[in-house]
């Protein structure tokens, strides 16, 4: 499937917030199990990312949402990457790539200086995905201590190190409101 426009903008509202829940439910359980970290951020998204410093971002086509990513406040300065996913039928064209360049962006403009991300080394797409925008590796020595069992990649991006205007090459339009 080729998109031609994806269009990012800001949580607004309880049907994006479902979204948000069920879009990570779905590529969770695919993979892992749902944990008690997953479900304090997924449940009310708007309380445990929003209000406490963060933000959902959502990409639709058209009036459908089609994938989305968290930025949780971690540390001063510091977000994590969190919660990123786009629906099966969507993957592939372009969509994670245009969700990852977004909140880089809007990390940015909310004054972080560095992202922080745990993955696992089963999701090798989106592990590529982050290595192929500037992500790197965390050594075992500098990790914290993850609220996932299933945390198994760790990785951050200093922020300060990316050009203005860094975009790592999204392959669809890229509309932001």
């Amino acid at each position: 499937m080729t998109l031609t426009t994806v269009t990012i903008a800001p949580m607004d509202g309880a049907a994006d917030a479902r979204a948000f829940y069920d879009l990570n439910a779905r590529w969770i359980t695919q993979h892992f199990a749902l944990e008690d970290s997953d479900l304090a951020v997924m449940t009310d998204p708007e309380t445990a990312v929003v209000a406490a410093g963060g933000a959902v971002l959502v990409a639709r086509e058209g009036e459908r949402c089609i994938g989305c990513v968290a930025l949780l406040p971690h540390a001063p300065g510091v977000a994590e990457l969190a919660k990123m996913t786009v629906d099966p039928d969507h993957r592939g064209a372009g969509v994670g790539r245009a969700l990852i360049t977004a909140a880089i962006d809007r990390a940015r403009s909310m004054g972080f200086d560095r992202l922080v991300l745990e993955s696992n080394t089963a999701l090798v797409a989106a592990v590529r995905l982050y290595e192929s925008v500037g992500f790197r590796h965390v050594p075992v020595d500098e990790r914290q201590p993850s609220p996932y069992a299933r945390a198994d990649v760790f990785m951050d991006l200093d922020l300060t190190r990316l050009p203005v205007g860094h975009r790592p090459g999204p392959s669809v339009e890229l509309h932001s409101h």
